[in-house]
């Protein structure tokens, strides 16, 4: 598989129209092969397209640490919060070998600056001294994504990641270590992963293996991605490509009312297992996943939260 090796100027991005304002990403495109990854479409800025290069052409950004390092110690800094993980997987595999984002968490940890990964990669539990020590200093979180028990749905959406059951037990691991861990169940795909018997399994595996929270988000088809996704689904589920042809047609999201339905579903999973009870640790105010809404176990629990 292709590495393209560069250097960048900056390593902190601003971002727009979200809680947070500032994320971090050590690698461009992934070898997860998500098919429905909104971060597909930023290797457009690469003149790449958003299938197979997106999957066999990964960028990672050699000097990054460094150049994290200098952005925090400038005077201008706030030690506001950075999100790990919103453009690629920072545990893919090439991880294994380069580090990057190992060494990102550790100047993290050296200026103790807030900070949450996001991730499918169970190499995740790798950097648990690193992770012990941000959550000991300053608010940390790992989300673990995982939106399906069904292997062989996984295996068919996501034949890159590692299987469900083994992202689980790397939960269980972070947990054990005294890392603040959760799941996101997003993105929730309409008429595959939607099913209350479908959300009821996720959350209540996440609450077996000691979750802290389950964040939920609805699918959402930005233009290109929209006509990707739904070009799969013609060859691997071709009952559903008209439903999402009608459903998001000049829409990046689903209807509010299939969304609400959704997200009900899920609070009611979340009552379910008792996970009510417990909140967020790093921060319990309502965070996006991606575009969709994430929402604390306790607001989703109690029905006030809102896609």
């Amino acid at each position: 598989m292709p590495v393209e090796l560069i250097t960048c100027r900056s390593a902190l991005n601003r971002v727009d129209r979200m809680p947070f304002r500032w994320s971090l990403n050590p690698y461009r495109g992934c070898a997860h092969k998500c098919r429905y990854c909104y971060a597909r479409r930023s290797h457009a800025f690469f003149d790449l397209d958003l299938g197979r290069d997106f999957e066999e052409v990964i960028f990672a950004k050699l000097n990054i640490a460094e150049v994290l390092r200098a952005e925090l110690r400038r005077p201008s800094w706030r030690h506001e919060t950075i999100v790990i993980g919103t453009a690629t997987d920072p545990y893919q595999p090439i991880e294994g070998r380069l580090r990057l984002t190992r060494h990102c968490l550790a100047v993290l940890a050296d200026a103790a600056n807030p900070c949450s990964v996001t991730t499918k990669g169970t190499l995740v539990v790798r950097d648990r001294d690193i992770m012990q020590q941000l959550a000991r200093e300053t608010r940390f979180m790992v989300h673990i994504s995982l939106i399906t028990l069904d292997r062989d749905l996984w295996r068919r959406v996501e034949p890159g990641t590692p299987p469900p059951a083994s992202r689980l037990r790397a939960l269980e691991r972070l947990r054990a270590a005294g890392i603040p861990a959760g799941i996101f169940l997003a993105p929730i795909l309409p008429g595959l992963t939607d099913s209350r018997a479908a959300i009821q399994a996720v959350v209540q595996a996440a609450a077996d293996h000691g979750a802290v929270a389950v964040w939920p988000g609805v699918l959402r088809l930005a233009p290109g991605l929209r006509e990707w996704f739904i070009q799969f689904l013609r060859q691997e589920f071709p009952h559903l490509a008209a439903s999402y042809e009608r459903g998001y047609r000049g829409r990046a999201d689903p209807p509010p009312a299939y969304r609400e339905q959704v997200l009900q579903r899920v609070g009611t999973a979340i009552a379910l297992t008792g996970l009510d009870h417990r909140s967020p640790p790093a921060d319990p105010r309502p965070a996006r996943v991606g575009w969709q809404y994430a929402l604390p176990l306790d607001t989703v629990a109690r029905g006030t939260g809102r896609a």
